[in-house]
Order: C-alpha cells, then sequence, then structure tokens
C-alpha cells in the first residue's frame, strides 16, 4: 500500500515541475505533426493503395509509424525525466529523510518507478487517441494497434527502470540524464554490431537479442512473442534490482 501512496506522490511532484508540464506539451505537440503527417500520406496513396488485393490499412500507415517515431521522442525525453528521481534527492540532502522513513529500499524504489511510470503512461494514452480517433472515418486493426501500444509500454517501462538506476549512481542530475542516454542509445543500436558481419556466428545473434529496438519491431508487426515480453520484463528486474542494491549501500552505516 505504502508502494502506491510513494507513487502518488512521486506523480504529484512531477506534475508541480514545470518541466514535467514543458515535457507533456511539446511532446504531444510533435505526436500531433507526426500523426497528421502520417494521415496525410495516407490520404495521399489511399487511390493506389485501393486497387491492391493486400493494401496496408490505415494502421500500418499512421499508427505503427507514429509508435515507431515516438519511441525515438521518448528515448530523448525519459532521461530528463529520471534524472532527478534520486541523484536529486541526493543532492539537496533529502535523501538521509527518506531513508529514516518506516519504509523498505524495494517500496521506494518501486514507488518512485511507479510513479514516473504513471506519467508516461499518461502521455502514451494521449498519444493513443490520435489513431483512435480515425474511427469516425474509418477501420483499425485493433489486435495491430494492441501489440504497438504494449510494444511502447514495455519500452518505455524499460527507459524508465534504465534511467533511475542511473541516478542512484550520482548527485549530478546532467551525469544521469548523459549517462541514461548513453546507455538506452547503445541498447538502442547494439544489433548493428552484428548486422554488420563482423562478428563471429552466434554473435549476431546475442547483440540482436540484447537490442530494445529489434524486440519493440517484433511487436509493432503484431507478433506477440513471449520472448520480446520476457526481454522488457527482464531489463526492468535487473535494473530495479540495481537501484535497490545500490541505494541500500547508501542506507548502511559506513
Amino acid at each position: 500500500m505504502m508502494v502506491f501512496t510513494l507513487a502518488l506522490h512521486e506523480l504529484r511532484r512531477l506534475f508541480l515541475s514545470p518541466l514535467a508540464w514543458a515535457t507533456l506539451a511539446v511532446t504531444q505537440i510533435l505526436f500531433g505533426y507526426m500523426f497528421f503527417t502520417q494521415v496525410a500520406y495516407f490520404l495521399q496513396f489511399q487511390p493506389r493503395l485501393m486497387g491492391l488485393p493486400e493494401a496496408p490499412g490505415i494502421t500500418e500507415i499512421v499508427a505503427l509509424p507514429l509508435f515507431q517515431n515516438a519511441a525515438v521522442i521518448m528515448l530523448l525525453i525519459v532521461p530528463l525525466m529520471t534524472m532527478r528521481l534520486v541523484a536529486d534527492e541526493r543532492r539537496s540532502r533529502t535523501l538521509a529523510l527518506l531513508f529514516s522513513a518506516p519504509l523498505s529500499m524495494t517500496e521506494i524504489v518501486l514507488g518512485k518507478y511507479l510513479g514516473t511510470l504513471a506519467f508516461f503512461i499518461i502521455m502514451t494514452l494521449l498519444l493513443a487517441l490520435m489513431p483512435l480517433s480515425l474511427l469516425l472515418g474509418g477501420t483499425l486493426d485493433f489486435g495491430l494497434l494492441a501489440t504497438g501500444l504494449l510494444g511502447l509500454v514495455l519500452l518505455i517501462a524499460s527507459f524508465i527502470a534504465i534511467g533511475l538506476f542511473l541516478s542512484s549512481l550520482t548527485q549530478q542530475t546532467t551525469v544521469a540524464a548523459i549517462g541514461s542516454f548513453g546507455v538506452l542509445l547503445l541498447l538502442w543500436i547494439i544489433d548493428w554490431a552484428g548486422n554488420s558481419g563482423i562478428l563471429k556466428e552466434g554473435g549476431d545473434e546475442v547483440f540482436s537479442y540484447l537490442s530494445l529496438f529489434r524486440h519493440y519491431q517484433t511487436l509493432l508487426e503484431g507478433q506477440f512473442n513471449s520472448s520480446d515480453i520476457i526481454y522488457y520484463l527482464l531489463i526492468i528486474i535487473t535494473f530495479l534490482v540495481l537501484s535497490i542494491r545500490r541505494l541500500d549501500a547508501d542506507r548502511l552505516p559506513h
């Protein structure tokens, strides 16, 4: 129960921050621009698509590219929102007060994580309203839309877990943001090494499996594989456990 109380407190604190409102406004403007661009592209080629036997629908042409571009924007935005989670409290000397509360380190970490995740879920729901508005004049592939949204939520959840861990390592928010972005970017493009052909046999499969983008791409294509879900859950659990252990080390008397 205390976890959800802490999560609500973290969410409330985010919405009291000008950075959160600015981030929300800018991302929705960007998403709106990309959405209308894709709609215009669909309307331009719709006459040609009508003559094709297995032509892609509006979900494939509008919604999925929107989700794919949204993931890149989240890659840039999440480090800015997670950099303060622990680093700012360490810098302002309020982390000791949090440690003195009758809370386990797991509750503290999960509270901060879930509060930040709730903020991004709100952002994702606002994004989802854009393709859903197309129901007023057409039909959507809800299965494809659902797997795309699930992939985006799991991707963001992984981003936040990594950002939270990097924030727990330092008291400098800028260092936390740059470190988070570096790790996320590395995990985003790590399969490039496998595609280059310079690795030995089997090495490309390892790098491909570690790629955040590769698993997200599979879900965007409508392929619901348990291996992709397990991958994201492993990323989330691993970095949350690392965050708990890092803060536990700070809490122990030296």
